[in-house]
């Protein structure tokens, strides 16, 4: 009975669960249901299209207001403008500052120290030999031959020699200070200190001076123009620069950027313009300007080119137009040595030369081409520059190159 009962249980049992199972397989299968009901969608009209001919619709009338119902503005009212937009400014480049040159005078002795670094080789090397105790054929030998690498030239270096003979002789016992004394007269004497060695910046006539510069490429002219602008400049005149070198691109350029440097002008032709031309138009507005000088920057040549070299001689004709050039500075490279009394000798017959420019002197031993080259030309060396800065070239001084020579 008991066994009756069990199975009928379980039965039960099993005969639910698989109902259970039925019922949630249906469940899982069920449809979703459908959304909720929304609004109806509203379906916008189109524009009604305007209407014209008999169908058009009478406009209806605004009201309108009188004059007197307008607020006008009191009189002595500004009306201000309609805001604009605010106009873009262009920064323009700042002008360039304009330098104070060092003053010339006393140039030369503050910047003895780099001419007597390069020419310790002579004044040292003549006292070092004539302080010797007997002063025999060979010693007078190597005087002169000391004398000839300086560059001295062949007839004044004779001249200083035989000099110097006849005083030691007459001198006797020679020390140091009596050697010095007497080398220092003597070398003095052979540089020239009697030359007029000053710069011709005022013309006789009611006009500005004209100074030309020559030289041959590759010395510092440009360079030594430039200078002599802030030369000038220092002494107080007004100049006026003509960039003749039309041949040479940067030489314009290089000379503008000079003139700049101390509010100087710069007149300029086109490159490979006719250089007289434009050494003429300097000075035609260095006379409008009421300037005190015009310097006239010649385009290097080299001396073995004749038609160039006739060009030159057509600037300076074209140029005394206007007036007679006061001064015609041959610029030359002091380390060229003999070389540059070649190119001297050439110029000279060219243009009269009026004075030298001796560059790069504080790079050579060959000091002595003062000497030669003032024989040669006969006209005193004025200016010589000492180094690359820009107040590097200094009106020559004897004493003071002497002095430098020979040390202390």
């Amino acid at each position: 009975m008991e066994t009756v009962i069990l199975a009928v249980v379980i039965a039960l049992v099993v005969v639910g669960a698989l109902s259970g199972l039925v019922v949630g397989t249906r469940r899982k299968k069920r449809l979703p249901s459908a959304p909720p009901p929304t609004a109806e969608p509203q379906i916008t009209a189109p524009p009604a299209e305007p209407h014209v001919g008999e169908e058009a619709e009478t406009p209806q009338e605004e009201p309108r207001r009188t004059i007197e119902e307008v607020g006008l503005p009191e009189a002595g009212t500004t009306v201000a403008p309609p805001p604009e937009e605010a106009a873009e400014v262009v920064e323009e480049p700042a002008a360039p500052a304009v330098e104070v040159p060092e003053p010339t005078a006393g140039r030369l002795v503050r910047l003895r120290s780099r001419l007597s670094r390069s020419q310790n080789t002579l004044g040292k090397g003549l006292l070092s030999l004539l302080s010797r105790e007997h002063l025999d054929e060979d010693t007078w030998e190597e005087i002169e031959d000391t004398l000839l690498t300086a560059d001295v030239g062949v007839a004044p270096t004779q001249e200083l020699v035989e000099r110097l003979r006849t005083r030691v002789k007459v001198l006797g016992t020679r020390t140091p200070a009596e050697l010095r004394a007497l080398l220092r007269e003597e070398l003095l004497t052979l540089v020239g200190p009697g030359l007029d060695r000053t710069l011709h910046t005022e013309s006789p006539q009611d006009q500005p001076a004209v100074l030309m510069v020559v030289g041959v490429n590759g010395t510092g002219k440009t360079t030594t123009t430039g200078k002599l602008a802030r030369v000038l400049v220092a002494d107080g005149r007004s100049v006026v620069l003509g960039a003749a070198d039309t041949f040479r691109a940067a030489a314009a350029d290089q000379l503008q950027t000079w003139g700049e440097r101390v509010g100087a002008r710069t007149v300029r032709g086109p490159e490979g313009g006719d250089p007289a031309s434009v050494a003429f138009d300097a000075v035609k507005e260095g006379i409008a300007e009421g300037a005190d000088v015009v310097l006239i920057d010649t385009a290097g040549r080299l001396h073995t080119k004749t038609g160039l070299m006739d060009e030159l001689g057509k600037v300076k004709r074209v140029v005394e137009k206007h007036g007679p050039v006061d001064e015609v500075i041959l610029v030359l490279d002091a380390t060229t040595g003999q070389n540059g009394l070649v190119q001297a000798r050439v110029f000279a017959e060219v243009v009269d030369i009026t004075g030298i420019a001796l560059t790069k002197l504080d790079g050579t031993a060959k000091g002595g081409i003062v000497v030669a080259v003032q024989r040669e030309l006969g006209v005193p060396v004025k200016l010589i520059g000492l180094g690359e800065g820009p107040d590097d070239l200094a009106p020559f001084e004897p004493e003071a190159f002497v002095d430098a020579l020979i040390g202390d």
